[in-house]
């Protein structure tokens, strides 16, 4: 399947994107086809799985944008590898208003994706954006303060100390106006980095893609703690489908089962870990069936609109 590219402007730099357009009009209504705003997690770009993802749901009969996030890959913004949590966000909302102005979509049927650290994201977004259509976080982060205790539990405070003090360097370089401190993305456990869960680094290179760089600035460290987008989740007023593995090392399967209960999402789980559902793995196909039939289900024009004829040409 081809994808057209896009610049999509946000906070004065350029964010890259791609549009997917759906192959069939099954979802089509008179106003157009719904739309799916998709982006990475943790330090990842839209070339590392998430394509496969934007086919599947195109395939199914709604729109996809993916997008990286500024200061990432081929979009715009300085320093790289930057992950500023609430530029991100900003970033979803500047997306999702670019896929509400695209030929051929209905503004109204605009679902934000999520996965890992985005999964926290389109919580906070859904929250924000009451005319969201739907919102589906697969194993979503939507706490930080149980992975730091996580953390502090298995490898213990000096390790703890030890990533902090990555983080202070940081800002003090930023303060300095000096290079930034760099960490990796993902390291063995025990080693400092941002995923050091057992299985992260085989996980990650499996899906990793031309533009992904195994590393990030170290400052993250310092604010992961007190990101909690599960103190938005009751302001979610839409559909969501949260998608959660039972065995996730690394985005824990209890902080995201209570958000998914405050926002009275459907929910599935799956006897897996974090990485498992991506694109070459053996959950990665019953992830993208549940999604399609949760769009299917609360995206579907009524059958009064679907008699009204559309044309999906983009």
């Amino acid at each position: 399947m081809t994808s057209a590219a896009h610049q999509i402007q946000s906070g004065g730099d350029t964010i890259a994107a791609r549009h997917f357009v759906a192959t069939t009009d099954a979802l089509a209504g008179p106003a157009g086809r719904p739309c799916v705003v998709m982006a990475h997690g943790l330090g990842a770009t839209q070339d590392s799985g998430l394509f496969e993802f934007a086919e599947a749901l195109a395939d199914a009969g709604t729109d996809v944008v993916t997008f990286d996030y500024r200061h990432f890959a081929e979009s715009s913004g300085q320093p790289r590898q930057l992950i500023s949590l609430p530029r991100q966000i900003a970033d979803y909302h500047a997306v999702i208003d670019y896929a509400r102005r695209l030929e051929n979509v209905d503004p109204e049927r605009i679902v934000a994706w999520g996965v890992s650290l985005s999964g926290g994201h389109v919580i906070r977004v859904a929250a924000d954006d009451p005319r969201l259509a739907a919102v589906i976080s697969l194993t979503p982060a939507t706490d930080g303060l149980p992975v730091v205790a996580h953390m502090l539990r298995t490898l213990g405070p000096r390790y703890l100390l030890r990533v902090m003090a990555y983080g202070v360097r940081d800002v003090a370089a930023k303060l300095l106006r000096r290079p930034p401190v760099l960490i990796p993305i993902v390291g063995a456990p025990g080693e400092v980095a941002g995923l050091g869960a057992e299985g992260a680094v085989e996980g990650m290179y499996n899906i990793a893609g031309p533009t992904w760089r195994n590393e990030f600035t170290a400052r993250l460290v310092l604010a992961m703690g007190g990101y909690r987008p599960i103190t938005s989740a009751k302001n979610v007023t839409c559909p969501a489908l949260v998608q959660i593995g039972d065995q996730d090392r690394t985005a824990p399967p209890a902080p995201a089962t209570s958000a998914a209960t405050r926002m009275r999402a459907t929910v599935h789980h799956y006897p897996c870990d974090h990485f498992d559902v991506y694109p070459g793995n053996r959950w990665h196909d019953r992830v993208v069936k549940d999604q399609i039939a949760f769009l299917r289900s609360v995206l579907a024009p009524s059958r009064a609109e679907s008699l009204i004829p559309f044309s999906a040409e983009a």
